[in-house]
């Protein structure tokens, strides 16, 4: 008996509204706004496919954590992080560069810190949206212990 991997399927739709505006929608969400960055002639104050590719990989990295971090029996008091993506110009078409996510994660007790290490060295393996881009995602963590 031959067994199939598993495949998953996301879907969303794009609708234009107004100058270089849209509405992003998926069954059971909310819609999102979005539109062309204002270095490419946008808005402000409008997502952007820019922001939102960005924002997944910070998003994949925060979900993957957690997700880890119950099958380690973690308890955490707060996890919060920013997301830094750099494009420029490469062989002709821009692209980006760099991306770094900087998570900072609060524990109830000092001897989780190496638990939260080890989750941090293990993400590139599960974060799929990590995986699917060229540029290497640089994880820099940071642990706190408010004890």
């Amino acid at each position: 008996m031959k067994i199939e991997p598993r495949k998953y399927f996301y879907d969303t739709e794009v609708e234009w509204i107004t100058e270089r505006k849209g509405i992003m929608r998926t069954k059971g969400m909310p819609d999102i706004d979005v539109a062309c960055a204002p270095e490419f002639g946008g808005h402000k104050d409008i997502w952007t496919p820019e922001h939102l590719f960005v924002g997944s990989i910070e998003i994949c990295t925060m979900s993957t954590f957690l997700f880890l971090a119950h099958k380690e029996k973690l308890e955490i008091a707060s996890y919060k992080s920013t997301a830094k993506g750099e494009a420029s110009m490469v062989d002709g078409s821009i692209r980006y560069v760099s991306l770094i996510v900087k998570p900072v994660v609060n524990i109830f007790k000092e001897e989780d810190r190496a638990v939260v290490d080890k989750i941090f060295a293990e993400i590139g393996a599960w974060c799929m949206i990590s995986n699917s881009i060229i540029p290497e995602v640089r994880i820099e963590h940071m642990v706190k212990c408010d004890v």
